[in-house]
């Protein structure tokens, strides 16, 4: 299984490459490619980072593409890891360069995680919708196809083109409170490890992210009570997703909730 993700636009609150980072160094990911950076990336638009080390020396840092490889701990299943920033330029080369990496390393399923701004509350769980347009991959788990119309980011080419190769794709998306649009999103990477550890079929050790995540609610709560009108915009959103998600307080719902439960207590994470 491959799970990419990229900052910019497909990222909001950096939660998607939160994730995936997440991932990486939880499960001690290593590096077998690096994508060229001059070759897709604008550095007015992207531009390079200078910062000091814990030596005190001064380093540069460009915008990159790598390509990692890692065992889930449990099943001992190889996972490829594409983290990266959106490219500026030349979409299609740079994603046939990344499928070409995925396919030399033996991998059949794609998996694009991104986070979107959407008008929900931080206060309730953070929406995940997992999509695909692969017939096979909408049996196999019970997935429905996107909806969505427009513009699109570069996971939507990746998938699509991935697709286009015979490959299983699908994408993972967290919707963040657009009003809490600044980084980190804490609750937003939570969800989306809690999605991904589905299709893994394990759980990922979450390490300070639940603490994070808490922490990140009660901030912002602090900040929309001492403003009237967050305070009141934010009861609006709970209303409005409240009445929707009624239905889902099933048996069934329930059920998988519990089954989640269940595997990271046995795993002891």
């Amino acid at each position: 299984m491959v799970i990419a993700a990229f900052e910019g636009w497909n990222d909001a609150g950096s939660s998607a490459s939160s994730a995936v980072e997440q991932i990486a160094t939880e499960w001690d990911a290593r590096e077998v490619k690096s994508l060229d950076v001059d070759t897709f990336h604008d550095f007015q638009v992207n531009r390079p980072v200078i910062s000091t080390d814990t030596d005190g020396n001064r380093t540069l840092s460009w915008p990159a593409t790598t390509v990692s490889v890692t065992a889930s701990p449990n099943r001992g299943r190889r996972v490829v890891l594409v983290q990266g920033v959106e490219p500026s330029m030349r979409w299609r080369e740079y994603c046939r360069q990344v499928l070409d990496v995925v396919e030399e390393l033996g991998a059949s399923t794609l998996v694009c995680v991104g986070a979107l701004l959407a008008d929900v509350p931080h206060t309730r769980p953070i929406p995940v919708q997992t999509s695909s347009d692969d017939p096979r991959v909408q049996a196999l788990l019970d997935v429905e196809a996107s909806e969505y119309e427009g513009p699109t980011g570069i996971t939507g080419v990746l998938t699509h083109l991935a697709s286009e190769r015979g490959l299983h794709a699908l994408n993972v998306w967290a919707a963040v409170p657009h009003y809490v649009a600044q980084p980190p999103s804490p609750k937003a990477t939570l969800a989306l490890l809690t999605a991904l550890e589905e299709l893994l079929g394990e759980p990922v050790p979450m390490g300070e992210l639940s603490e994070d995540a808490k922490a990140w609610q009660d901030g912002v709560d602090e900040l929309a009570n001492e403003d009237p009108e967050v305070a009141e915009y934010v009861r609006q959103l709970e209303q409005a997703k409240d009445t929707v998600e009624l239905p889902e307080a099933s048996g069934d719902a329930i059920a998988r909730e519990f089954e989640k439960y269940l595997r990271r207590r046995d795993s002891g994470h």
